[in-house]
């Protein structure tokens, strides 16, 4: 796909300086920028590339005012980061719309309903009476149950597994690996030390604009449903137990898991490789850094560090002693010898 610098401008309402039909068909970084890419300019660290590069067009702030030579067509916006995340967008958006079509081999039951610019990837399996919107993009070897329902404008990347009963709102992303819908881990102890496993009849609700990463598993419910609110990311490898429920815009970093039934509220932010026990409910907007270990419930707006965790402030001052602690340990063995001394001598 190419594009020139006045449809590019028009997508992000900037300003061409240079020539208007100059065409671009990949994106680059501006120090490896080639002819036909486009890159952006925001770090003052990187101004010296600019006067370099052999980006066909490069995207620029509005203030930006050169002071060589320059080979490449500038595009000025208001902030040339963000327009540059919009144009990756934009690019990525318009890469999968060209994408549709059924693939063979690959299965789709005869209940199936689905809208227009379907692409379903070949070894794909589309199980009994499910439901899919427009513009549904399904990548190879990707396992739909019966009875799922997803929405308009979703993809699903190569290898994903969507067990039954789930539903996928609008707008959202789900990558390589990810398994929605297996069973919570519930297990009843018997009297001879075995396990009886409890039957997980609930499912999986994902609202819209939701993006799961790569080879993150999210259970469903015993019973009801295991529910991740609209507006969520989760990254890589991240384990969400049956029952739990995500609140709307919390963000979660890779390696952390939620066990069963805990409640998390909005706009959360929790780091990688945090462990929340179950039953618990965190409220809303929450800092937990990585690493922490959360055992009890959590108020409104608290940072929190550590494991078990407390408050952020109170474990950065802490930390300072914690690296210390064999050398306090050894002054304060030293002044009880002292003070033993001390007193003797006044017995003496």
């Amino acid at each position: 796909m190419k594009f020139t610098a006045e449809q590019i401008a028009g997508v992000l309402d900037g300003e061409v300086i240079g020539n208007p039909n100059a065409e671009v068909y990949k994106l680059s970084k501006i120090e490896e920028g080639s002819n036909g890419s486009i890159t952006f300019l925001s770090n003052p660290k990187y101004l010296p590339y600019i006067y370099t590069t052999q980006a066909t067009i490069t995207i620029v702030n509005s203030t930006f005012v050169p002071e060589g030579e320059l080979a490449t067509t500038l595009i000025k916006v208001e902030d040339a980061y963000m327009s540059f995340t919009k144009l990756l967008e934009f690019y990525d958006q318009a890469r999968k719309a060209n994408i549709t079509g059924i693939e063979q081999p690959s299965f789709i039951a005869g209940s199936v309903k689905y809208g227009a610019n379907l692409y379903l990837g070949c070894f794909s399996y589309i199980g009994e009476n499910v439901v899919l919107g427009e513009n549904v993009k399904i990548y190879p070897n990707c396992f739909i149950g019966e009875n799922v329902v997803i929405g308009d404008n979703v993809t699903i990347f190569a290898g994903a597994k969507v067990h039954s009963e789930t539903i996928i709102g609008n707008n959202c992303v789900i990558y390589s690996g990810a398994v929605i819908g297996a069973d919570g881990f519930g297990f009843a102890p018997n009297e001879d030390g075995t396990y009886t496993k409890i039957p997980q009849i609930g499912n999986v609700i994902i609202e819209d604009n939701v993006d799961i990463g790569a080879n993150t598993t999210i259970d469903k419910a015993t019973m009801g449903s295991t529910i991740i609110r609209k507006g969520v990311k989760l990254d890589n490898q991240i384990q969400i137990g049956h029952n739990v429920e995500i609140g709307e815009n919390t963000v979660i970093a890779a390696q952390t898991g939620v066990a069963g039934s805990t409640k998390i509220g909005k706009n959360g932010m929790i780091g990688g490789q945090v462990g929340i026990v179950g039953h618990l409910t965190i409220g809303n907007n929450v800092r937990i850094q990585a690493q922490s270990g959360v055992s009890r419930n959590i108020k409104d707006d608290e940072v929190l560090q550590g494991s078990p965790t407390f408050g952020y402030n109170d474990f950065s001052k802490s930390y300072v002693h914690f690296k210390n602690l064999p050398k306090i340990v050894t002054e304060i063995e030293e002044l009880k010898k002292q003070i033993l001394n001390q007193k003797n001598g006044n017995n003496g």
